[in-house]
């Protein structure tokens, strides 16, 4: 249940007031292929995450936090327009020519710069390769970072510097560390005038790589799993790096800050604390994950929240406290999260969150939720208050429940376009080989 506390509590959780004079700056943290409970604000105790777990300590932790994808590049659409990857038929993961965001859809580095804001990236992309879909060319006033996934030998495509193809650093594939630095670099350059930073990690997916400082802190640990735990904890001190940047300059108060998962976890030693599936699936296991924010001076800290969010509200989110207006021709999927983060509002305006990965397809309305997680699979129902396990299914029992969240999502179809390129992994059964073959994929 949503924690509330008395409304001169929460003024003062919410520490110093913010400054008057400027528009905040916006920091987006993703953790690539996390699990919902890794973190130690979750339960997680493989790695300590102080950083990540100061964040959820200072501002709001979601317990049902999820994203539109239960893989990278699809999850990543969602969060770059704030609109279901299904409206433009990016169903499974770009790679290839064709496969990019589209140009016709407008980036968060878009709205926010025309906002007034710098704009910048750091680490993974993989919504396109050309010239014209690369970060340079979609808004951002400064990148730097893989373009796709890594590998030992430092990534199987370059690295990007703004708009321009380079060769992998000589760090990689470890980059957590990098990415900090670049980052801070960032913050330095931009510290006059509101900025926008998504910092895209590489960790915690395959190749789970650390540096030997941060190996050397789990010696009990076996190999596979002390590769997990480094790579995760030094991903960890890579947002404190950058906190700790804010802080120096005085900018922490003046910073909205997000926290979340591009999708569930991959690893075998990924958290899951319960939840069926992982990634590849869109049981909850696939799509539920952590989701912090922080905003020191407006947000009250220490609450814990239960109400469903998603990574398509975090640019409206932005935009709101930007003071930017939301046209309705955007069509925006997703909605402000700031009435509901001050405590001004126990809910949100929405009436059901949908899911749509080739095959397979969700919808979620309340506690409930009706899931397809394979080709060919009879759609399940299952009530999320008492089972989030989704063990039970209840469509037995509650045949027009089914019915009714049937026609919602079929509605909800109707509005989309049809995935513009297949991928065999939408098959839950072709997924789950694939984990076992490796424990990831793209």
């Amino acid at each position: 249940m949503t924690r509330t506390l008395p409304a001169v509590a929460l003024l003062l959780a919410a520490g110093p007031a913010p400054a008057a004079d400027r528009k905040p700056n916006v920091v987006v943290f993703s953790v690539d292929d996390m699990g919902y409970a890794d973190l130690g604000c979750y339960g997680g105790k493989l790695a300590p995450t102080p950083h990540c777990d100061a964040l959820a300590r200072n501002g709001v932790r979601f317990t049902d936090g999820y994203v539109s994808a239960c893989v990278c590049s699809p999850s990543r659409v969602g969060l770059m327009t704030g609109r279901y990857q299904a409206r433009t038929g990016h169903d499974a993961n770009s790679g290839r020519p064709g496969n990019e965001l589209l140009r016709t859809e407008t980036t968060m580095a878009e709205r926010l710069k025309a906002a007034g804001y710098a704009t910048g990236i750091v680490g993974k992309w993989h919504l396109g390769e050309g010239k014209e879909f690369l970060p340079g060319s979609r808004g951002f006033d400064h990148g730097y970072g893989s373009l796709d996934n890594l590998n030992e030998k430092g990534g199987p495509a370059d690295f990007y510097r703004g708009a321009e193809v380079v060769k992998p650093p000589a760090e990689a594939p470890v980059t957590s560390p990098l990415y900090a630095r670049e980052a801070c670099a960032f913050i330095d350059a931009h510290k006059a005038k509101p900025f926008l930073l998504y910092l895209a990690f590489n960790a915690v997916h395959a190749p789970r790589v650390a540096s030997e400082e941060w190996l050397k802190k789990f010696p009990d640990l076996k190999a596979h799993q002390r590769d997990y735990a480094a790579c995760l904890a030094e991903c960890d001190a890579a947002v404190g790096a950058v906190m700790d940047k804010l802080r120096a300059l005085k900018l922490e108060g003046d910073t909205l800050v997000f926290l979340i998962s591009d999708n569930g976890g991959s690893s075998p030693f990924a958290n899951l604390d319960g939840l069926r599936g992982r990634k590849w699936v869109l049981w909850e296991g696939g799509v539920r994950v952590p989701f912090v924010v922080q905003w020191k001076g407006r947000i009250p800290a220490g609450r814990v929240l239960n109400t469903p969010v998603i990574q398509l509200d975090v640019l409206p989110t932005a935009l709101a406290a930007a003071g930017a207006a939301v046209k309705p021709e955007w069509k925006l999927d997703g909605v402000n999260l700031l009435p509901l983060l001050e405590g001004e509002a126990k809910g949100l305006d929405r009436d059901a969150l949908y899911w749509r990965f080739g095959v397979q397809y969700a919808v979620r309305r309340g506690d409930w939720k009706l899931v397809s997680a394979a080709k060919d699979m009879k759609p399940v129902l299952v009530n999320l208050a008492e089972d989030r396990g989704e063990a039970k299914d209840l469509t037995a029992q509650h045949p027009e429940k089914a019915k009714e969240l049937q026609a919602l999502w079929d509605k909800w179809n109707a509005g989309n376009v049809p995935p513009r390129w297949t991928d065999r992994r939408w098959d839950g059964e072709e997924a789950r080989k694939k984990m076992k073959d490796d424990g990831d994929g793209p």
